[in-house]
Protein backbone atom coordinates (compact mmCIF):
# COMPACT_ATOMS: atom_id res chain seq x y z
CA UNK A 1 0.00 0.00 0.00
CA UNK A 2 2.86 2.39 0.75
CA UNK A 3 4.32 1.82 -2.70
CA UNK A 4 1.08 2.97 -4.28
CA UNK A 5 1.11 6.19 -2.23
CA UNK A 6 4.72 6.95 -3.15
CA UNK A 7 4.03 6.28 -6.81
CA UNK A 8 1.11 8.72 -6.88
CA UNK A 9 3.18 11.45 -5.21
CA UNK A 10 5.91 11.16 -7.85
CA UNK A 11 3.59 11.73 -10.79
CA UNK A 12 1.45 14.71 -11.65
CA UNK A 13 0.70 17.20 -8.87
CA UNK A 14 2.63 15.33 -6.18
CA UNK A 15 5.98 16.71 -7.26
CA UNK A 16 4.93 20.25 -6.38
CA UNK A 17 4.68 19.35 -2.66
CA UNK A 18 7.43 18.75 -0.12
CA UNK A 19 7.51 17.32 3.38
CA UNK A 20 8.95 19.89 5.79
CA UNK A 21 10.26 18.76 9.18
CA UNK A 22 10.99 21.47 11.76
CA UNK A 23 12.45 21.13 15.24
CA UNK A 24 10.35 23.16 17.69
CA UNK A 25 10.84 23.69 21.42
CA UNK A 26 7.80 22.65 23.46
CA UNK A 27 6.54 25.44 25.75
CA UNK A 28 5.33 22.95 28.40
CA UNK A 29 8.33 20.68 28.86
CA UNK A 30 11.14 22.58 27.17
CA UNK A 31 12.02 19.50 25.12
CA UNK A 32 12.46 19.67 21.38
CA UNK A 33 9.87 17.97 19.18
CA UNK A 34 9.71 17.47 15.44
CA UNK A 35 6.81 19.00 13.54
CA UNK A 36 6.05 17.55 10.09
CA UNK A 37 3.99 19.25 7.36
CA UNK A 38 3.24 18.70 3.69
CA UNK A 39 3.31 22.01 1.85
CA UNK A 40 3.65 23.45 -1.62
CA UNK A 41 7.22 24.05 -2.82
CA UNK A 42 6.60 27.81 -3.11
CA UNK A 43 5.82 28.08 0.62
CA UNK A 44 8.80 26.10 1.95
CA UNK A 45 11.24 29.01 2.28
CA UNK A 46 8.66 31.15 4.11
CA UNK A 47 7.81 28.32 6.53
CA UNK A 48 11.45 27.80 7.53
CA UNK A 49 12.08 31.44 8.44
Amino acid sequence: MAKKTVATLQTGEGRSYSKVIKMVKSPKTGAYVFQEEMMHNDAVKDALK
